[in-house]
């Protein structure tokens, strides 16, 4: 149900769920018995809190997480894509940077696909989006396990990274990403672009990017912005990521007036009713 949406109307809330037993914020579905049942639930309480997209990930995009296989992304989330298909009627993504798993989970009920290496790791997700004519995400992100480091309470938090020029190095980067996307057949149209945040940045870079979001409209793409509960957030309130739910609002608000489209969030109705009241504020007379 690859359902247009009317950028700049409002702003759009995607909420995740992530079918993972270590996500970093503490919220994935696989940590109790009943993983499709916990799943549909948090779907419709989602929907009912005001979501208006869902994202499906099923391996951690934490820094340091260890990787899954292909067979075990698809064993966590193609039963929860085709319960939440059969039970709820907006938009579902997928988080996955894999051409045969987004396949298979295009294949059971989902619309999007959202892939935070911008079709960087897997030469063939760039054919399968233009074939299926479906909405991608395409994410920048420069992540690089030596260049972490962890705290405990806090997080994963990244101190070498550089850039020449922030925005010059992202928006170049990210339109290598788009530049596959078109050469293998997509449409602009279905593309959104997503500066990555916490994706190997620093914690001044994520602050930066945030603040002057409204420099990647340039490039002309709806853009998706993801801060929700991140280390960023912790680091500079000294809080766990279930206690960052007022440092994502700010972050949110903040994002919404300089020019998001959709926001990636965990504490969806929190969310929806900051994005309500910020496009009041911005985006109606």
């Amino acid at each position: 149900m690859n359902t247009p949406l009317a950028w700049g109307a409002k702003t759009y809330v995607m909420g995740i769920i992530n079918a993972t037993p270590d996500s970093f914020s503490g919220d994935g579905v696989l940590t109790g018995e009943n993983v499709v049942g916990a799943a549909v639930s948090q779907a419709q309480q989602f929907i009912a809190d005001g979501a208006d997209i869902l994202d499906i990930g099923g391996e951690s995009t934490r820094p340091g997480s260890q990787p899954v296989t292909a067979d075990e992304e698809r064993a966590r989330i193609l039963p929860v894509i085709k319960a939440i298909r059969q039970a709820v009627n907006i938009p579902i993504s997928v988080d996955t940077y894999r051409a045969d798993v987004a396949r298979a989970a295009l294949d059971a009920g989902a619309d999007w696909v959202n892939d935070v290496w911008g079709l960087q790791m897997d030469p063939a997700l760039a054919g399968l989006i233009a074939k299926k004519r479906c909405p991608v995400v395409l994410m920048h992100n420069r992540s690089k396990p030596k260049d972490v480091i962890q705290a405990k309470k806090l997080g994963s938090m990244y101190l070498g990274a550089k850039y020449d020029d922030l925005f010059a190095d992202i928006m170049r980067e990210l339109q290598e990403s788009i530049d596959l996307a078109l050469a293998a057949g997509a449409q602009k149209s279905q593309i959104i672009i997503d500066p990555g945040i916490g994706f190997g940045k620093s914690i001044t870079h994520n602050v930066q990017l945030i603040n002057e979001l409204d420099r990647f409209k340039v490039m002309g793409y709806p853009i998706l912005l993801g801060p929700s509960r991140k280390s960023f957030i912790g680091y500079t309130l000294d809080l766990p990521p279930e206690e960052r739910v007022e440092g994502t609002a700010a972050a949110i608000a903040i994002g919404i007036d300089r020019g998001a489209d959709i926001v990636r969030v965990h504490d969806v109705k929190e969310m929806v009713r900051v994005a309500r009241m910020t496009d009041r504020i911005v985006r109606e007379p």
